[in-house]
């Protein structure tokens, strides 16, 4: 690795664990404070490092400098003396002494206390998000902005009114008693996905930075599966719908960036390791007696990582969405059936199923009309790709539609 690149590196996997310690330390009451004593740390090793070199050990630098700065705060700042200081003295009579502790154990629980106390159900679903990328992952604030198609403006304010609401709402960062982790972890999970869907589905064109959405969706889900408390069926089974999709991450998109159909996917790019991976997690998924959408969907998501394309594959991802629906119904899931429909029993069905679910504003459910009608109907394929590109956002996108409507104007399929 260049010398330019270890210290944003290290930015990107350490910022993150010394920030949820410090944060459990300071509370959502002075969240600045954790945020501030972090980035102080990196701004002091890029004078230090600039002028000295880097240390033998950078990791352990950063992390007696975040420890020495964090106590010296502690030391001399009025709002500790008046606030928390009784509070020290009541502990250090019971031999308790303050530290900052920056174990793997500690940065590991910090980093799935926090990660319960920002998915807390009084936050929306994009604050979350929005947290969990900041706090846990070390995303800046661009990042941020270009996962979300939004400015800088709009996610620090979005951010700061998440933090205020947990400080009104006094959440503590905590592991959630026994009686409350079903309900917790599932707020978790959800974020967990939708976290893990805004780097695959991601419509940003910056496809390293989609990638590193999944990624970091995965690694808090592995977070949670090594925790004995949390290691439980559909957190398996969410884990393992991660590693069958990212398993075929790098056929999704083509050298230019742009995504590839499912059905022209290189398949000797597929992640063969990263298959296997999935298929350990969804049979420790299977130790439970409860059933839920992650299961399917990471089912589905195996189905879709065996290469032979024949009629048990596709029956079986068929009859497995008609049970999904059953569980949890989703416009999105029921549009992805249609395509499986029509694999089973053939275009003109997976039209009329399709038709039915008027998606009118959804610029996929032109896309995969168009594709469907492109086997019985030009003209109609072509007035549901026309709209798709009138609906869709990003260049890639559109450039990928575009190539679509092209083989419809020309006939060449």
């Amino acid at each position: 690795m260049q010398n330019d690149q270890i210290l944003p590196n290290l930015f990107k996997i350490e910022y993150r664990k010394i920030v949820s310690v410090l944060y459990r330390h300071f509370g959502f009451d002075h969240p600045e404070i954790a945020e501030d004593i972090a980035s102080d740390t990196f701004l002091t090793a890029a004078e230090m490092w600039g002028l000295k070199g880097f240390p033998d050990n950078p990791v352990a630098w950063l992390h007696t400098v975040a420890r020495n700065k964090a106590r010296d705060y502690l030391r001399r700042d009025t709002i500790f003396t008046q606030k928390i200081s009784d509070v020290l003295q009541t502990n250090a009579e019971d031999g308790y002494e303050m530290d900052i502790d920056l174990s793997d154990k500690n940065i590991n629980d910090s980093q799935l206390q926090m990660f319960f106390a920002i998915c807390h159900p009084t936050l929306p679903a994009e604050a979350q998000i929005g947290l969990a990328l900041r706090i846990l992952c070390g995303f800046g604030i661009d990042e941020i902005a270009d996962a979300f198609l939004s400015n800088n403006e709009t996610i620090n304010k979005r951010l700061f009114r998440a933090k205020e609401k947990l400080r009104r709402e006094k959440i503590k960062i905590e592991f959630p008693q026994q009686q409350e982790i079903k309900s917790r972890l599932s707020n978790v999970l959800k974020t967990l996905y939708l976290l893990f869907n805004e780097g695959y589905y991601s419509s940003s064109n910056d496809v390293t930075l989609r990638k590193e959405l999944c990624l970091e969706a995965m690694r808090l889900n592995y977070l949670l599966v090594e925790n004995v408390m949390f290691d439980l069926p559909e957190v398996n089974a969410l884990l393992s719908l991660m590693c069958f999709h990212t398993s075929r991450y790098e056929a999704r998109v083509d050298k230019d960036g742009d995504l590839v159909r499912y059905d022209e996917q290189d398949k000797t790019l597929w992640n063969d390791a990263l298959i296997k991976k999935g298929k350990y997690y969804l049979n420790r998924s299977s130790e439970g007696t409860e059933i839920g959408k992650y299961h399917f969907e990471a089912t589905i998501a195996y189905w879709h990582t065996v290469k032979d394309d024949d009629s048990e594959k596709w029956e079986n991802i068929l009859n497995l969405y008609n049970r999904l629906l059953v569980v949890e119904y989703s416009p999105m899931a029921a549009l992805n059936r249609t395509y499986a429909v029509s694999k089973v029993k053939g275009v003109a069905e997976a039209i009329i199923e399709a038709e039915k679910l008027q998606l009118q504003g959804n610029y996929l459910y032109h896309v995969l009309l168009g594709h469907l009608y492109k086997e019985v109907d030009y003209t109609k394929a072509i007035t549901h790709l026309e709209t798709a590109l009138k609906k869709v956002k990003t260049a890639g996108q559109k450039k990928q539609i575009r190539k679509e409507l092209h083989k419809c104007l020309n006939h060449d399929l």
